[in-house]
């Protein structure tokens, strides 16, 4: 029996360095990761060094989406962070809308991490808004799954500050 917990231990955990090399590489650290609802990975990553950031996206086989190609300096001003802050609870309907969205051609990709004092409605994911006909795609996050946060982009201004809500 310890055999078999022994080698399920390890196999387990030689698959997840693996399946995390795919999405965070040696030099990155995870600014914000999750899995979806259907068991796919979102990792937004930067280098430990800050040359840049990376969004990547798929299954735990195949990054489905990486962006931008170009991993450097250039790649911050390729996202943009807004948020609405108001506290106070349920009594005052307080929310918490955290969102990183970024555009690759008519497509624009919206990581959200949102909080509804009201209910205690928490809501992690990602909208994928075509942007031709305004159809979005709302692709549910896993709470249980979450890796950092989106919130420290508030007081690091190293993406630009955006006005759009998406909620």
């Amino acid at each position: 029996m310890k055999k078999i917990i022994l080698v399920f231990t390890f196999l387990f955990f030689s698959s997840y360095h693996l399946f995390g090399q795919k999405y965070v590489l040696n030099n990155e650290k995870i600014i914000y990761s999750f899995q979806t609802n259907n068991g796919k990975i979102m990792t937004l990553c930067s280098d430990k060094t800050g040359k840049y950031i990376v969004y990547r996206f798929g299954t735990k086989d195949n990054v489905e989406l990486e962006f931008p190609k170009n991993k450097d300096k250039s790649s911050w001003n390729k996202f943009e962070y807004s948020y609405w802050l108001r506290g106070g609870g349920a009594q005052n309907e307080g929310i918490d809308l955290n969102y990183v969205a970024f555009t690759i051609e008519k497509t624009k990709y919206v990581i959200y991490d949102t909080y509804f004092a009201n209910g205690e409605q928490y809501e992690i994911g990602i909208t994928v808004i075509d942007l031709s006909n305004n159809k979005t795609v709302k692709i549910k996050g896993n709470r249980k799954t979450e890796k950092g946060t989106l919130i420290d982009f508030r007081y690091d201004k190293s993406i630009k500050e955006g006005e759009e809500l998406y909620d």
